[in-house]
């Protein structure tokens, strides 16, 4: 009988411990917001690959194409922070019907001016609206997260979850736009993800019940803090960034590699195949009881994406880049995730939203970044040159997170890992 009592509390510490995936997605009214928030997310894995097959076409200039791609990832990356800020601030639906709207009516904009031959400062005119406008689904998604699982064990699951999702995008996003592109229409792309925007947004403002409730004492705490005042956030900005210069780099760099063999359509493969080892190794991550302290995570992860990236450039056959893709893929999504897991540790929980737009804002302006510098060494020496673009982003990085790692320590209230998606609190006083 002694030891019928004894077991019995074992069993009730160590279950709560390990929440799953399943368990997670079991959550009363988890889908009504998670299937059109999936839709919604899709311009920012689309609409890169879109711009720069489009204008590609129209121009016959990758550096044409990769400028005024970079023009949409910088006005998403200013924007996207003064979207979070807002979103908290006013409410989500509020931020969302209105941006949807005008990122749709810009998207078409820019798609008819590349069809009719536009000068080259008319899609930058255009290109700027459409970035500035793509909804932040994803740190909204997160938030809403939040509402559902406030004091749950389920909340770094949901995180890590989250992160998968934003894997999965980048399987989908990029198939789906060459795919488009080069079987439909050259401008199939981009009318595809402004309809997605449009649809998928407008749905996933509709679901109201989830939406985090804005109240007056909520704006007083939020006017004065900024996620950006944390050292920590903007370290990790810097690796965000050396992460978009891949996404940006691998786009451009293997459009025109598959387009030189005389198989355009491979592009979307590559790419898929890329995206798909970020998104399995995000699944795995999420699987793992990690002993390492996240900080070190991030620095070894990260050691690990700038040795892969630097194969890269080397490569000259299809079957050689497929595996160095699936590799380099599967070196971000731990850096991403351990990221966005470091968050909760370094940011007030009042402005962890913008934090978030933060690191999705650097990721969009490292990939603007990349895509024209990988657009232009594409255009002068061919042979793969785009591909040192994601080398030299994460080398430098990199440098940048060894020099500064000591401002990611968290705050005193402190978690212990046990895997990504699987960490308890412990108070420290």
């Amino acid at each position: 009988m002694a030891s019928a009592v004894t077991t019995e509390p074992s069993k009730d510490t160590t279950a709560p411990s390990r929440p799953g995936y399943g368990q997670l997605l079991r959550t009363r009214g988890a889908w009504t917001f998670l299937l059109p928030g999936f839709a919604a997310r899709q311009p920012f894995a689309m609409l890169t690959l879109s711009i720069v097959l489009l204008v590609q076409h129209t121009t016959g200039s990758y550096g044409a194409a990769g400028a005024a791609a970079a023009v949409t990832g910088v006005s998403m990356a200013v924007f996207a922070p003064y979207s979070g800020r807002l979103a908290d601030r006013f409410g989500q639906r509020a931020v969302l019907v209105p941006g949807v709207l005008v990122h749709a009516v810009a998207g078409l904009t820019l798609t008819a001016l590349a069809l009719a031959h536009a000068p080259l400062w008319a899609l930058f005119a255009a290109a700027v609206p459409t970035g500035a406008s793509v909804p932040q689904v994803g740190p909204m998604v997160r938030a809403r997260w939040g509402v559902k699982l406030q004091g749950s064990p389920l909340m770094t699951t949901a995180a890590a979850f989250e992160s998968v999702t934003d894997e999965l995008t980048f399987v989908v996003g990029p198939l789906l736009a060459t795919a488009l592109c080069t079987a439909v229409d050259p401008a199939a792309g981009l009318v595809t993800e402004a309809a997605l925007t449009l649809v998928g947004g407008l749905l996933f403002a509709a679901q109201k019940s989830t939406q985090p409730k804005v109240t007056a004492s909520g704006h007083a705490r939020v006017k004065p803090a900024s996620a950006l005042r944390v050292p920590g956030v903007r370290v990790l900005i810097v690796a965000f960034l050396g992460i978009g210069s891949v996404f940006g780099g691998m786009q451009v760099s293997l459009a025109a590699f598959t387009e030189s063999i005389g198989e355009p359509g491979l592009n979307g493969v590559l790419y898929g195949i890329f995206a798909a080892g970020n998104m399995l190794s995000g699944i795995v991550c999420g699987a793992i009881a990690w002993k390492a302290a996240p900080q070190q995570r991030l620095v070894v992860g990260y050691t690990a994406l700038a040795l892969a990236a630097a194969g890269l450039w080397a490569a000259h056959s299809v079957l050689v880049l497929a595996a160095l893709g699936l590799l380099v893929g599967m070196c971000i999504a731990p850096a991403l995730i351990t990221g966005y897991t470091l968050v909760e540790g370094l940011v007030p929980a009042g402005a962890r939203t913008e934090a978030f737009t933060w690191l999705t804002g650097a990721v969009a302006l490292g990939q603007a970044a990349a895509v024209t510098v990988a657009g232009q060494l594409e255009d002068r020496f061919r042979d793969g040159a785009g591909f040192l673009v994601p080398l030299g982003g994460t080398v430098l990085a990199l440098a940048t997170l060894l020099a500064l790692r000591s401002r990611l320590a968290t705050r005193p209230a402190r978690t212990v890992a046990r895997g990504v998606g699987h960490r308890s609190p412990v108070t420290v006083d």
